[in-house]
C-alpha cells in the first residue's frame, strides 16, 4: 500500500465488506456461486445492513448473463424441478411495480388469491433501496436508489390512491423536514473545483444553486458571485457567461416563433446552444457539463437543448418558449406548480414505500402500523415466503423462463422457471405478470413477436451509482460551510449531507459532532458519445468497476473538496455503502436519439408493455418514465390487462 492510500485511511477498518454484517449471506452466495444465499432467511439474515458493495451486487446477475449470453439451457439441459406450488398470479419482480402489481391484484381478486413474486435480489424492493447504519448504537438510514415522491408532472389518481391507502400524507413534509437546520448553521450549497478538469483544487459557495423540492429556491447571492468571480479556476469571460446565462433575458433566437424556436432546441445539444446560439465561452460547457446527469445520466453533450429547458437549467429566460412542449419533450418535463407541491421523502427514500407495501400484503413482516414506525421497524424476512401465507415473497431467485402451457391464446396456465439456491425448479399459475427490467424479458419467453421484442430491448436501462458514506461526524462541512457540493469534473459530480428528516424515532443528526450520512451520486458517462452508447459504455464501466476502486475516490474527493473544513478521511469515516446500478433509471426517451419525438408514431414502451396470452407486463420501463408514480400506474395497468381472462 503506498504512502497516499495510507493517507486516505484505505488500510483503516470501516463498515465496507457484507462478511462484517451478514455472515450468512456473504459465505451463502460464495459456496454457490450465485445469486442466492444459503435460504430465504437464515439467522442473521438482514439485507439492509450489509455494507460494501450493493444495488446490483457481485453475483446478482449471473443467471441473467448467462441467458444473455445464451449459454444457460447449455449448461441447464434438464427439466426444471416441478415444486407443486400453483398460484393465481406469479409476479416477476418484486420492485415497487411488482409488489403494486400484487397489491391491485389482492384488491381485485380477494384476499384468498394466491399470489407469489420471485425476485433476484436479496432484498424486496428493487431501485428502492434501504440502507441502514449502526454507529456506536445509533441507528442512521440511507437511500440506495428511488429518492423521494415525487415527479416532473402530477401524480395520476390510481398513484395517489396508492399513498394516501398506505398512510402516506404528503403534505407532512413541512413537518417532518427541517429546511431550516442547515441554513441556521451557515451551511449552503458549494461548488468544487478539481485541478484536473480546471487546474486548481477549490471549494467556493454556488453562486446559483439548482431549485429543488428539498430546500426551495435558494436564491442567488451577490457576494457569492463576487467571490466566483475571484476566485474561480475560469477565464474572466467564462464566469461572466455563467452570470448571462443564470440571470440574462436576452432573446438568442429573434425573429422565431415559439414553435420554431423549440423545433431547433429540439435538435442541438445544451452544449452547442450555450456555445453556438447564446455565445458562451467553451470553458462554460466543463462547468455545466453534469448538471443534467440526476435527469439523463448524461451530461450537456448528450441532451437536447430543448429537454434542458424543460427541466428547468438556465439560458432560456429570454426565449419566451411558454409552457407548451414543443417536438422531442412531453408535457410531464415541464415544470409546473401541482407536481412540485407533491412531494415527500422517507430516511431511507422510497424504500418505505416499499415497506408499507409488503406490510399490506404481509402484515406479520413490517411489524406497525403507521408511515412513522415503518420507518425503524426491523422487517421479519423469515415471514416473506411462509406456505401458509396466500401472499408470498421469495427472494434470491432469478427468472429463467416464463411460457404459456399450451397455446398463447387458449392456454389456461403458465410456467415459471427460475434458479433460486443453485437449483431450477419451476412452478405454475393462472396468470404472470413480468415487473422485470424490459431488457431481460425477450430472453425470457420466445412468444413474443419481432416487433415487441425490439421494443423491450430498446429500453436500455440508465447506469448510475447511489452511495452512503457515514462520517463521525460533519464539522468539516460546518467549517467548509456546505451542506451539499456540486463537483463537476469529480468521480462523484454530487455530494450532499442527508436531508434533516425526523420521523416517529427516528431522529436526524442535529449538531455537527453527531454521526451522519453523506450521499454521493455518480452516472458513469463517456462525453462524445451519443447517448446510448455512453449508457452502454457506462453499465460496462460499473461491471469492471471494484469496490476498492469507489473507496479511494469517496476518499480522495472527501480529503480534496473539504481541505478548508480538515477532512481527515482515515478518521473520519465509519462506513461506506456502494448502490451500484449499471441497469438503473428507466430509460426516458430524449430527442436527439429518439426519432419518433420528432416524426411522430407510436413509443416504443407502448409497443413494449402489450401482453401476450395470460402475462402481462408492468415496471417503469412500460412508460419509458423513471419514477415510482410510473411504476404504480403500470402495474395497475398490467393488472387490468389480465383481469379480463377467465
Amino acid at each position: 500500500m503506498n504512502s497516499r492510500d495510507r493517507e486516505l485511511g484505505m488500510d483503516r477498518p470501516i463498515k465496507r465488506r457484507d462478511f462484517l454484517n451478514g455472515v450468512a449471506v456473504a459465505i451463502g452466495a460464495s459456496l454457490l456461486g450465485a445469486e442466492s444465499a444459503a435460504g430465504q432467511a437464515p439467522p442473521g439474515y438482514y439485507p439492509p445492513a450489509l455494507t460494501g458493495m450493493r444495488g446490483l451486487y457481485p453475483g446478482s446477475f449471473t443467471t441473467a448473463h448467462s441467458l444473455r449470453d445464451h449459454t444457460f439451457w447449455k449448461t441447464h439441459a434438464y427439466k426444471p424441478a416441478d415444486t407443486g406450488e400453483r398460484y393465481d398470479l406469479v409476479i416477476v419482480g418484486g420492485g415497487i411495480s411488482g409488489l403494486s402489481a400484487a397489491y391491485f391484484y389482492r384488491k381485485a381478486a380477494g384476499d384468498n388469491a394466491r399470489i407469489l413474486i420471485l425476485d433476484v435480489l436479496d432484498d424486496f424492493g428493487g431501485h428502492a433501496k434501504r440502507n441502514e447504519f449502526d454507529v456506536n448504537g445509533r441507528k442512521l438510514l440511507g437511500y440506495g436508489g428511488t429518492y423521494a415522491i415525487e415527479s416532473p408532472s402530477p401524480y395520476s389518481p390510481i398513484a395517489k390512491s396508492v399513498i394516501d391507502d398506505l398512510g402516506i400524507d404528503v403534505t407532512a413534509t413541512a413537518r417532518v423536514l427541517d429546511r431550516k437546520l442547515y441554513p441556521s448553521l451557515g451551511l449552503g450549497p458549494g461548488v468544487f473545483f478539481d485541478k484536473e478538469t480546471f487546474g486548481a483544487d477549490l471549494l467556493l459557495p454556488d453562486p446559483k444553486p439548482e431549485k429543488d423540492a428539498d430546500f426551495g429556491d435558494p436564491g442567488t447571492s451577490e457576494t457569492h458571485w463576487k467571490e466566483f468571480h475571484e476566485k474561480a479556476p475560469l477565464p474572466a469571460g467564462a464566469k461572466q457567461d455563467i452570470q448571462r446565462i443564470y440571470e440574462g433575458s436576452k432573446d438568442y433566437m429573434p425573429g422565431l416563433s415559439p414553435s420554431e424556436k423549440k423545433a431547433r432546441l429540439a435538435r442541438m445539444t445544451y452544449a452547442n446552444y450555450l456555445t453556438e446560439v447564446a455565445g458562451a465561452d467553451p470553458a462554460v460547457v466543463k462547468y455545466f457539463q453534469t448538471r443534467p446527469h440526476a435527469y439523463f445520466g448524461v451530461g450537456i453533450d448528450a441532451v437536447s437543448a430543448q429537454d434542458a429547458w424543460g427541466f428547468g437549467l438556465p439560458g432560456f429566460q429570454g426565449l419566451d418558449l411558454g409552457t407548451e412542449p414543443g417536438p422531442g419533450i412531453s408535457h410531464d418535463s415541464i415544470q409546473n406548480e401541482e407536481a412540485e407541491k407533491y412531494w415527500f421523502h422517507f430516511p431511507d427514500g422510497n424504500a418505505s414505500i416499499a415497506r408499507l407495501l409488503v406490510r399490506k400484503l404481509l402484515p406479520a413482516a413490517i411489524p406497525g402500523n403507521s408511515i412513522e414506525d415503518v420507518v425503524t421497524a426491523r422487517a421479519d424476512y423469515s415471514r416473506l415466503d411462509e406456505p401458509a401465507s396466500n401472499t408470498r415473497i421469495r427472494l434470491n431467485s432469478t427468472v429463467a423462463r416464463v411460457r404459456h402451457l399450451g397455446d398463447v391464446d387458449t392456454a389456461k396456465e403458465v410456467e415459471v422457471a427460475y434458479v433460486k439456491d443453485g437449483k431450477l425448479q419451476s412452478i405454475r399459475a393462472g396468470r404472470c405478470i413480468l415487473a422485470c427490467w424490459h431488457q431481460m424479458i425477450p430472453y425470457l419467453t420466445d412468444e413474443l413477436s419481432q416487433r415487441q421484442r425490439a421494443a423491450l430491448a430498446s429500453a436500455a436501462k440508465v447506469p448510475i451509482v447511489y452511495t452512503n458514506v457515514v462520517l463521525k461526524n460533519w464539522t468539516a462541512f460546518q467549517k467548509a460551510g456546505v451542506n451539499s457540493v456540486y463537483a463537476p469534473g469529480s468521480y462523484f459530480e454530487a455530494v450532499q449531507l442527508d436531508l434533516p428528516v425526523s420521523m416517529g424515532d427516528y431522529k436526524c443528526p442535529r449538531t455537527p459532532d453527531e454521526p451522519i450520512v453523506v450521499h454521493l451520486m455518480k452516472t458513469p458517462c463517456h462525453p462524445g458519445l451519443p447517448a446510448r452508447d455512453q449508457h452502454r459504455a457506462g453499465r460496462i464501466e460499473l461491471y469492471g468497476t471494484t469496490f476498492e476502486t469507489f473507496e479511494r475516490n469517496i476518499r480522495d474527493e472527501f480529503a480534496r473538496s473539504l481541505a478548508s473544513g480538515g477532512f481527515d478521511p482515515a478518521r473520519d469515516i465509519a462506513a461506506i455503502t456502494v448502490n451500484r446500478w449499471p441497469h438503473g433509471y428507466a430509460y426516458e426517451y430524449n430527442s436527439l436519439f429518439d426519432p419518433f419525438w420528432l416524426e411522430g408514431g407510436e413509443q416504443p414502451c407502448v409497443v413494449a408493455r402489450q401482453p401476450f396470452g395470460r402475462i402481462a407486463i408492468a415496471n417503469a420501463d412500460a412508460a419509458a418514465y423513471a419514477y415510482t408514480d410510473a411504476a404504480i400506474d403500470e402495474a395497475y395497468r398490467a393488472v387490468n390487462d389480465l383481469l379480463g381472462i377467465a
